[in-house]
Parts: structure tokens; sequence; C-alpha cells
């Protein structure tokens, strides 16, 4: 459980730094996600997905 909160934790600190550090930048990538088609964000979604399952897998931590 805690590993879940880790992670939980570190995702929220980086969307946190997006938001603080480039809001105006975020603006600009609402506004591209929206332009794409809604194959390409799934695609995008998978892809980070995959990404995501291979980082945790790397790092060797096993509950």
């Amino acid at each position: 459980m805690s590993l879940v909160l880790l992670g939980i934790g570190l995702v929220l600190v980086i969307e946190g730094l997006v938001f603080a550090l480039a809001p105006s930048r975020l603006d600009d990538l609402v506004q591209m996600m929206a332009s794409m088609s809604r194959d390409q964000r799934r695609m995008i979604g998978l892809v980070a997905l995959a990404l995501g399952v291979l980082l945790v897998w790397l790092s060797g931590i096993r509950p």
C-alpha cells in the first residue's frame, strides 16, 4: 500500500510542477490535444500506459 501512495504522490508532484511552472504551456497542450482525433489520443494513452508498465517492471520492485 505504501508503494501505491508513493506512486500517487509522485504523480501529483509532477502534475503540480507543470501547473505551477508552465501554466501557459499547459493551455497550449490542452488546445493541441483537443485538435487531435480520438484515435490519436487513445494511441498516446496506450503508449504512456506501456511505458509506465515497463518502468514499473524495470524498477524491480515487486509486491
